[in-house]
């Protein structure tokens, strides 16, 4: 029997995509938010495609802030951004 692949939703183009392929950030129990490469991170998580049109989709809806409950960091969307340019995986 193929093993099941775990689906997640991108916040940006609303596409579900394997969870591999996204990008997580995390809300810590603390309400810390962060950037959770390996999907291990403690706390609620939205996932983002790693693609910068998908990202800017999510800043102008504030899809991000929508589900956390909180504003952004001003920090976040930069390293989303500059993590998506250098293509590597944190």
């Amino acid at each position: 029997m193929p093993k099941k692949i775990p689906l997640r939703q991108c916040v940006g183009c609303r596409e579900m995509k394997p969870k591999k392929e996204l990008i997580r950030v995390v809300k810590s129990p603390e309400g810390e938010i962060s950037l959770d490469f390996k999907g291990k991170k403690p706390g609620r998580g939205a996932y983002v495609c790693p693609d910068e049109a998908c990202l800017k989709k999510a800043r102008k809806s504030k899809a991000l802030e929508r589900t956390f409950a909180q504003a952004m960091p001003d920090g976040v969307y930069d390293a989303l951004e500059a993590q998506m340019k250098e293509g590597g995986d944190g």
